[in-house]
């Protein structure tokens, strides 16, 4: 609504003094032009907005002049706990709410507050996506967001590991973990954690639910997440590690990782340990221990163990094997170079 970009306007120029014309429209996501018709309805509307020309120039509040129209809506007070993190608010359909908020509450602030919550913002950053990693195409989000608010049933379509399938849902949270947007939802009268970026379709029904009174978002989720991990981690390897692993432990292994290093036994005179860590089925064990690579050795469970053997017997004969590379196409030897795909330096 224009109202309220107008206020947007006027509360960025009280906040942070001057702004040019496109300062303001990539705040406030219009055009140029846009500002420009906006400043001139804030003068006829009697706020005193000075225009100054030439390189430093820009638009500005008159000396001494405040607004004190700070009132919070609903939607802007509810979007302030996701201050910090603009990322997800946008996501979530609020980033223009959260934003009007957030200058409404500087603008309330005394000085001395306001100074103090600016270093804050200056010195601390909370980034949610992990490392590494794309994140989830989510289009259904805004409209499960609303579903959850608004205590709405969805009917969607759903890719599971076996397939699609087609679920009435009764949406009670959302939860962002890592970077990925999980919904929890009543599905045949028992909580349930779907991945929204696996959903395919999506259809609000206009029926409406009544949300269980005895129904914990957090509590839920930290439930659900003790259970994951214990049906995930099914075996506890044994391991001799070296200092190197030790300290890779919590990359590649997260919070089993970190607690198997810090439950090491006394290093040996090479300085290796041994330690315990919780890993997943047979399949997925094996791949995890090789990217330690020869920085650790599998010392239990005997059929780990003969699995990891096994897995290097045959990387060893395949990289063993002459001629392996012409499975994979012609080699192709660059001019100036001896070796096969050896680049050259330019100087």
């Amino acid at each position: 609504m224009r109202a309220d970009r107008l206020l947007s306007l006027l509360l960025l120029l009280q906040n942070r003094g001057r702004m040019t014309a496109p300062e303001l429209a990539a705040e406030l996501e219009v055009s140029v032009r846009t500002v420009y018709r906006d400043v001139e309805a804030l003068g006829a509307a009697g706020v005193p907005v000075t225009a100054d020309r030439g390189p430093a120039g820009g638009y500005r509040l008159m000396d001494g002049y405040r607004t004190r129209l700070t009132g919070l809506t609903d939607a802007e007070a509810g979007s302030l706990f996701l201050a910090g993190m603009p990322g997800p608010a946008r996501e979530l359909g609020l980033g223009a709410v959260l934003a009007t908020a957030q200058l409404k509450l500087w603008a309330a602030l005394p000085d001395e507050l306001a100074d103090q919550g600016r270093r804050v913002q200056e010195r601390f950053h909370l980034d949610a996506p992990a490392w590494f990693r794309d994140a989830d195409p989510v289009p259904w989000l805004e409209a499960i967001a609303r579903a959850v608010w608004e205590q709405r049933v969805l009917r969607v379509r759903y890719l599971r590991w076996g397939g699609e399938v087609h679920r009435e849902l009764r949406p009670l949270g959302l939860v962002l973990k890592g970077g990925i947007w999980y919904v929890v939802a009543l599905a045949q009268e028992a909580a349930r954690t779907y991945r929204v970026s696996r959903f395919r379709a999506l259809e609000e029904t206009g029926e409406s639910f009544e949300r269980p009174a005895d129904f914990v978002l957090a509590a839920y989720w930290e439930e659900s997440s003790r259970e994951l991990e214990a049906a995930l981690r099914q075996e506890t390897a044994r391991l001799r590690i070296s200092p190197r692993a030790r300290r890779l432990l919590p990359m590649q292994f997260g919070a089993a990782g970190v607690r198997a290093a810090q439950s090491a036994g006394p290093p040996d005179r090479e300085g290796w340990v041994e330690v315990e860590i919780a890993v997943e089925s047979r399949a997925v064990a094996v791949g995890d221990l090789l990217r330690l690579g020869t920085e650790a050795e599998v010392l239990g469970p005997e059929g780990l163990r003969r699995a990891v053997a096994e897995a290097v017997a045959v990387l060893a004969e395949r990289y063993a094997t002459p001629g392996r590379l012409e499975n994979f196409g012609e080699v192709h030897t660059p001019a100036g170079t001896d070796r096969p795909g050896e680049r050259q330096v330019p100087s």
